[in-house]
């Protein structure tokens, strides 16, 4: 008999990835009731469905897989007290994550010059996601300082207090969700830490929207007083504010994580652990999307510019900014939400820059540039 698996709408290829030894039923992540589960082996979710004792009890369920890299919304005691397996997907949307905020430079005035011409960028949480953030950033020849009060400080490049990070031309948040002392993640950037930026700072939170004090960030951006601000996260979604959305550089609807290869990546890898709890044999098949198309660099781009035209080559992140507004802004509260929700569904699908090929003319800088990003550099003229 096959498995019966309730996964989220949001969660492709598990049919793909486990072919005819799962029986699959899907629905929206934040519907999902414990009506659902009574007759299911396994439940797959993404971040927006919380996972405990009032969700699972009295269900049929043996094993949860989150295809997120974060487990905050799961009740992990829970599970290993009742025996239930366990997985998530650490590092699998990592890159996407990577490429949104390098994006989000891209289109923020001239910071990514700035930051290229000896600015500093401070990152907070060194985690999977983090520490891949300032890992590109480096290659990019760009200096990171990192926060992450959690780790051995020994094992911390760079490592500095938050005030030392808000100092920085700019901020990245990626730390986990916690309320855990002595050093909670909740609001951690609160009234008094938002004084400190400069308003030439760029603040960008692709973690979770508690992160920030959103109260607090709208006064602060309330007459144009700066910084400059991308939120890929908000309080209460998907209830957003949208007087704060008004006045954030960019805005979109938590979806920093949501490439293409980034999802598949994390259905594979969750699914093989689904596959190894239930002793089952799946042959992994290969990815649906397949490669993505080389790109072709014109002739003359350098630094900067080189860098920025790669990045809106496989996404404009404008774009997801404007699809947020266009769907929420003057909207009912309740219509809001459900178009907030609409959009990470029926999200298009984006091919993240990591491996692309590139052909084109290149210099020694451009070389480094293009593997800096990832890229696998093709001269015009060369069959590779």
């Amino acid at each position: 008999m096959a498995l019966r698996i309730l996964a989220d709408e949001n969660i492709p290829a598990v049919e793909h990835y486990l072919g005819p030894l799962a029986s699959v039923r899907r629905i929206g992540g934040r519907d999902i009731t414990p009506e659902h589960l009574q007759d299911a082996d396994a439940l797959l979710v993404r971040s927006v469905t919380r996972v405990n004792d009032e969700l699972l009890r009295g269900s049929a369920v043996r094993f949860v897989g989150t295809t997120t890299s974060g487990t905050d919304h799961i009740d992990l005691p829970y599970l290993n007290a009742h025996g239930i397996g366990f997985a998530h997907a650490p590092g699998a949307n990592a890159n996407s994550v990577v490429e949104y905020v390098l994006a989000a430079v891209a289109e923020a005035g001239e910071k990514l010059e700035c930051l290229l011409a000896g600015g500093t960028v401070g990152v907070v949480g060194y985690g999977v996601i983090g520490s891949a953030v300032a890992a590109r950033f480096r290659a990019l020849g760009i200096r990171c300082r990192i926060y992450d009060p959690w780790l051995d400080q020994h094992d911390i490049p760079d490592p500095a207090p938050l005030a030392g990070i808000l100092s920085c031309d700019l901020v990245t948040l990626h730390p986990e969700l916690t309320l855990e002392q002595p050093w909670p993640s909740f609001h951690l950037l609160g009234q008094p830490q938002l004084a400190q930026l400069a308003a030439n700072c760029l603040l960008i939170n692709a973690s979770r929207g508690p992160v920030v004090d959103n109260g607090a960030l709208l006064a602060r951006l309330t007459g144009g007083r700066g910084p400059a601000c991308v939120l890929d996260v908000w309080e209460g979604e998907p209830f957003i504010d949208a007087a704060l959305l008004e006045r954030v550089e960019l805005g979109t609807a938590h979806i920093a994580g949501y490439s293409l290869d980034g999802k598949l990546l994390g259905s594979r890898m969750v699914c093989q652990a689904l596959a190894s709890h239930f002793e089952i044999d799946v042959q992994v098949a290969a990815s649906p999307a397949g490669e993505p198309e080389p790109l072709q660099l014109p002739d003359g781009l350098v630094g900067a510019a080189l860098v920025r035209h790669l990045l809106r080559a496989r996404y404009r992140i404008r774009e997801d900014d404007q699809r947020l507004r266009d769907a929420t802004l003057g909207a009912e509260p309740a219509a809001a939400a459900a178009a907030f929700d609409r959009l990470r569904r029926d999200y298009p699908a984006r091919r993240e820059l990591l491996g692309s090929v590139v052909r084109g003319q290149f210099a020694g800088e451009s070389v480094a540039l293009l593997e800096a990003l990832g890229c696998i550099p093709v001269a015009a003229g060369d069959s590779g």
